[in-house]
Formats: C-alpha cells, sequence, structure tokens
C-alpha cells in the first residue's frame, strides 16, 4: 500500500519528477489504519479518435494521422497494454494493503466491475481485471451489447428549466472573467495557434472547402437540451476534436516529431494543445449546476459503493466527462496534475476513494487521483510498487483532513448527499 498521500501533496513541488510518485505506506499507518474497501472511478485508456471518415479530422489537416490499431472510438492495442499495467499494479497494491491475498478469486460481493457499454470502457474493464485478478472469475458487468451509453454513465442533462439554464450558462461564462465565453476563447489563443501551426490548417482542405482556416470564431455557442449532453459550437469546439486527436497520436506514435507532423515542438507546447481539452471538460461538464445535473446518477451509485459492507473492490470505467463532472459536483480543490500535458483528467485516470477503518474505531476516507504521466503513457512502463504511476491527493472544499491525511468517511458521504440533494432542487421543464 502507497505511503501517506497526503505527503505528496506537500513534497511533489520540491521533488525531482521521477520521484513524484509515492513509495509504500509505512508499516505505522497500517498499524494505525485497515484498509475496507477501494472505490475507483476509471477512465478510458488510450482509444482511436472518435471522428469517422470524412469528418473535421480529415479536413484540418495536409497530413496523414496515425494508423489507429482499432476502430474510431474504441480502445487500442496500446490502450489495452496501458491498462493492463495498471491492473498489475493496482494488483500488488491490495495485496500489499491487506484487503486481498496474492492470486484470490473474490466472491460477486466482494468486487464489482462495472463498465459504461461502450467497447473502450468494456475493454478498458477487462484489461484491468484480468491483471487485477488473473486466476479469478471476475465478470465485467455492462448493461448493453456495445456500444451504447449506460444512463449511470452518460453524462446527460435530466433538468433543463429555464432558471437551470440561466443559472449553468452564468457559471460558464464567469470562467472567461468580464469577457465571459470569449474570455475563455481569449486565454486559449496561443493554444489555438500551435494546434493550427501544428496541423498545417491554412493549407487544409477545411480552410479552402469551409473556410476554417484558423480557430477564431470566439463566440462559442453552448446548448443545453434535455436528455443531451452539453454541447457547443464553435472554435472551441473544433479545437477540441483536432486537440484530442493529437494527443492521442502523441502517446502512439514513438517518434514525437512524426506525432506532430513534421513540427519540433516542445513539451510546454504539448500541455498548450492538451489545454484546450481541458478546458473544453470543464466549461461543458465543471461547472456546479451542470455537475450536479449530469452527475446524479453515478455520485447515487458512488455513495451506495462506498456505503456497502461486503465490497471490498469497486471498479467502475466510464469517461473523463464522469470524473470532471463527479469531482466538480463534490466541489473539489482547484488542481493542475504534474508530470502530465493532460492537467485535469488524464487517459485511463482513476478517481480511487479508499475507506479504512481506524483503531480508534472511526471510519476514514482517502481521495487520490491515479495516472501514468506522459512519459509512462508513451513508454508503457511497467508499474510496480516500486515504480507506481502518478497519486496526486484530492481535497474537498471546506472540509479538514486528520494529522494522517484521512477525511472522516461520514464527512465525504455527506459531501456526496450534498450533491444529490442539489439535484433534487433544480427545477425541470413541464
Amino acid at each position: 500500500m502507497n505511503r501517506n498521500f497526503f505527503l505528496v501533496g506537500l513534497l511533489f513541488a520540491i521533488l525531482p519528477t521521477s520521484t513524484f510518485a509515492q513509495k509504500q505506506r509505512s508499516q505505522a499507518f497500517k498499524e494505525k489504519y485497515i484498509l475496507k474497501e477501494a472505490v475507483i472511478l476509471s477512465r478510458h485508456n488510450i482509444r482511436a479518435p472518435l471522428s469517422t471518415k470524412g469528418s473535421l479530422l480529415e479536413k484540418v489537416t495536409t497530413h496523414p494521422w496515425f494508423e489507429w490499431t482499432a476502430g474510431a472510438s474504441e480502445l487500442t492495442t496500446r490502450g489495452g497494454a496501458l491498462e493492463n499495467q495498471f491492473g498489475l499494479y493496482f494488483r500488488k497494491w491490495l495485496v500489499d494493503a491487506g484487503l486481498f491475498k496474492e492470486n484470490a478469486n473474490p466472491t460477486t460481493n466482494e468486487v464489482n466491475v462495472y463498465a459504461n457499454s461502450m467497447q473502450r470502457c468494456i475493454a478498458t474493464a477487462n484489461y484491468f481485471k484480468t491483471a487485477l485478478f488473473p486466476v479469478g472469475d471476475v465478470k465485467v458487468n455492462h448493461r448493453f451489447v456495445p456500444s451504447k451509453m449506460d444512463p449511470v454513465f452518460f453524462p446527460r442533462l435530466t433538468k433543463t428549466s429555464k432558471s437551470f439554464k440561466a443559472q449553468a450558462l452564468k457559471e460558464i461564462a464567469a470562467m472567461g472573467g468580464k469577457k465571459g465565453i470569449v474570455g475563455i476563447n481569449e486565454d486559449l489563443k496561443e493554444c489555438y495557434e500551435i494546434t493550427a501551426k501544428v496541423l498545417d490548417l491554412k493549407n487544409s482542405p477545411a480552410c479552402k472547402q469551409d473556410n476554417l482556416c484558423a480557430f477564431d470564431n470566439y463566440n462559442t455557442q453552448i446548448i443545453l437540451e434535455k436528455g443531451d449532453e452539453p454541447r457547443m459550437k464553435g472554435s472551441l469546439k473544433d479545437a477540441n476534436t483536432c486537440s484530442d486527436a493529437l494527443i492521442l497520436q502523441y502517446y502512439e506514435e514513438p517518434d514525437a516529431k512524426k506525432a506532430a507532423f513534421g513540427h519540433n515542438i516542445t513539451l510546454t507546447d504539448w500541455t498548450k494543445i492538451a489545454k484546450i481539452k481541458d478546458v473544453y471538460g470543464d466549461v461543458l461538464f465543471a461547472s456546479p449546476t451542470v455537475a450536479v445535473n449530469v452527475a446524479h446518477p453515478l455520485l447515487v451509485y458512488l455513495y451506495d459503493e462506498l456505503s456497502d459492507k461486503d465490497r471490498k473492490l469497486s471498479f467502475l470505467c466510464g469517461h473523463d466527462s464522469n470524473i470532471a463532472s463527479v469531482t466538480a459536483a463534490l466541489e473539489v480543490e482547484p488542481y493542475d496534475l504534474p508530470n502530465s500535458i493532460e492537467k485535469k483528467t488524464p487517459i485511463g485516470c482513476k478517481l480511487v476513494f479508499e475507506k479504512f477503518e481506524g483503531k480508534d474505531g472511526q471510519m476514514y476516507c482517502d481521495i487520490n487521483l491515479t495516472y501514468q504521466s506522459t512519459d509512462q503513457l508513451r513508454n508503457i512502463a511497467m508499474l510496480s510498487l516500486n515504480n507506481p504511476p502518478q497519486i496526486f491527493p484530492i481535497s474537498l472544499k471546506g472540509l479538514q483532513k486528520n494529522a494522517d491525511g484521512l477525511y472522516l468517511l461520514n464527512d465525504v458521504k455527506a459531501r456526496f448527499m450534498k450533491a444529490i440533494r442539489a439535484y433534487d432542487k433544480i427545477e425541470d421543464e413541464f
């Protein structure tokens, strides 16, 4: 089991990058706290871009894209290998914590593996659980034949009254300061320019045929329709599509220059390209009013899993939008993940809730984001307790951790209930 995650939040700024990931928890910690359950909300691992033949991606560049090892939106070969490493790491982590024995064959009451019914989520969950329980008869649960969105994971709006829309748009505009939506886009100007340069957008079919020669439409339209995900139109939407594909190509293509279509760009440049996707996710899913709306079914499900006395492990596999909305609904303190070009919800990342029983009889909870660094993703690093993924401590606004970096479990569950009840207060249209 990893050492007190709280210490990492204090130390990562002064430690070298290679030693950011934590070592095992101390024996003193293990004697004081017993891990009773881990609830994990995971983003799927590396997939092929969402867009298909004839889409925007084919038009925005003069260069050929990477030859993906999977169909559009599906988990790639590299994504499977990376998730396998994650499963191997969690296996050693949970055995070291004493939650499972090596080569465990847990019961259906002890372990719940549940994926959204999209191919990339089901496949990710399968790679993870096979490495985690190599001789265990653990099933990946999903509701539908791939690929269809499960209502629990579908970040759709189920209440869209006029008052809801007005409040949501107000909160989204506030992200851009005095200039609102335009301000959000202005802050991305350099990111847009770097992305356009890498794509050679000015010479692309999109420029010649559709007059899309730059990402300069700053009047983003936010679309909030009942029964659907929040959506948008404008440069942020178009640039996000390109940002997403370029990031995935950077993870997949060993030659960084080739991944950038022949350009010599820096890691800082890649981070700026990825920032477009981070902001896109925040705008659509992280405003408080939208977050409690779209995350409601998942918040209820996570709360129930944390409350299950028989459960030892719950692994839920969904999307970046799920992690973005859940963390926003729980009022997580702002964070900026180190060692990753994606600063909010990196590919394959996992929001981990650890439930501990203290020697004092109290129940405690630790919350962390676990993710593979950009280098680990690009190199398919072998993960172990001695070479762990990145683990970043998550803090909830207004709640205090104890000296060991843990929250009272009841405080965390109360925060879940606050978010769940906030949904009930949203007016709906009739």
